[in-house]
């Protein structure tokens, strides 16, 4: 199985619950951002970029516990930042843990082997590692020499100790897809249990770089070859059937920003994890503040080449079909 069957069940009951509420905007996923701060400085991240005023302020654990509760979203991507560098990073896991969430861990791996003999491997706990390549281009993307071996060292680490460990490449315009094969050819070899994959979203505040990011058409040109390719070669690509489809170009879904909300230290973000128009106090005050229609149809200029699966992902869910039911059964028994 691709992703737990518990987390599945648990996934279809909350969807469920809130459609019988008569609620129609439900969370699937917090995106928490305990921090904004890190120990690298990545081509591409948006975040140490808009934040820069306020790069040294976290997020107290109670908010952080009070936020998962808040939303009720049944998964909670823990990423930032580097979450590792977050001062009540155990106290988080573990309460989240103790919530019933299951976690996404995005990390840069830097730290991992400190973290790791902390906990114990739970099926509620994936590790996901950011690497954008092999090591010379990784080590150039994040700014520095060393960051791909070792993050290479604690893979193999948490592997060993029976952690749930994936990683999430982001395809920029000058991505060599090649180098890509040849990372996940290794990866899978390293038992790496799966494969994310987004193309890079041209952040306000980093401009429009022709060089970095891709159009719409761009997106469908090069991502349509290489997720065939993946397909053939049997790579655990963790995106659902209908994500993969929408970044071919071979379906078309509106997006869903309510589906994968951002919390940060600023407040919930919105209208959604990559634009920022406002922070607000409450989820129910984003919630009520913003026209969710308008970004669900990319009436904002700023969507116009947006394919990021905080947005999509959640609509694959909303929009599924009985022939897309028994597509996803078939991919995750497939797994």
């Amino acid at each position: 199985m691709r992703t737990p069957i518990r987390l599945q069940a648990n996934m279809t009951a909350h969807i469920l619950r809130e459609k019988l509420k008569g609620n129609k905007r439900i969370p699937l996923v917090l995106m928490l951002e305990p921090l904004h701060a890190c120990n690298l400085t990545c081509e591409g991240c948006g975040r140490i970029v808009e934040y820069a005023e306020t790069i040294t302020e976290q997020m107290s654990l109670d908010e952080c516990l009070g936020s998962a509760k808040e939303c009720n979203a049944p998964v909670v991507s823990v990423c930032g930042g580097e979450p590792l560098i977050y001062r009540d990073i155990d106290g988080l896991i573990d309460g989240l843990v103790d919530q019933g969430k299951y976690i996404y861990l995005c990390t840069n791996a830097m730290f991992l082997d400190r973290f790791l003999p902390r906990h114990k491997p739970t099926e509620q706990l994936s590790i996901t590692v950011h690497l954008d390549g092999l090591k010379e281009t990784h080590d150039r993307i994040v700014e520095r020499e060393g960051v791909f071996d070792l993050a290479i060292e604690n893979i193999k680490l948490a592997k060993k100790m029976g952690y749930h460990v994936t990683t999430n490449t982001t395809i920029f315009k000058q991505t060599d897809l090649t180098e890509i094969d040849r990372l996940f050819q290794y990866l899978t070899q390293l038992g790496v249990d799966g494969f994310l994959l987004s193309p890079a979203y041209s952040y306000e505040s980093l401009g429009t770089d022709p060089f970095m990011f891709h159009t719409k058409e761009q997106i469908h040109d090069k991502f349509r070859p290489f997720i065939a390719h993946c397909q053939q070669r049997k790579f655990r690509l963790l995106s659902s059937p209908g994500y993969l489809e929408f970044l071919a170009g071979l379906r078309n879904y509106p997006c869903a920003p309510w589906g994968n909300v951002t919390r940060n230290p600023q407040g919930w973000k919105g209208p959604c994890y990559a634009i920022t128009n406002d922070h607000y106090k409450s989820y129910q005050e984003l919630l009520d503040s913003t026209d969710w229609d308008y970004y669900a149809e990319q009436k904002d200029a700023r969507c116009r080449n947006c394919k990021m699966h905080s947005g999509f992902e959640a609509s694959v869910v909303f929009n599924m079909t009985i022939q897309d039911v028994a597509q996803t059964i078939r991919w995750q028994l497939a797994g």
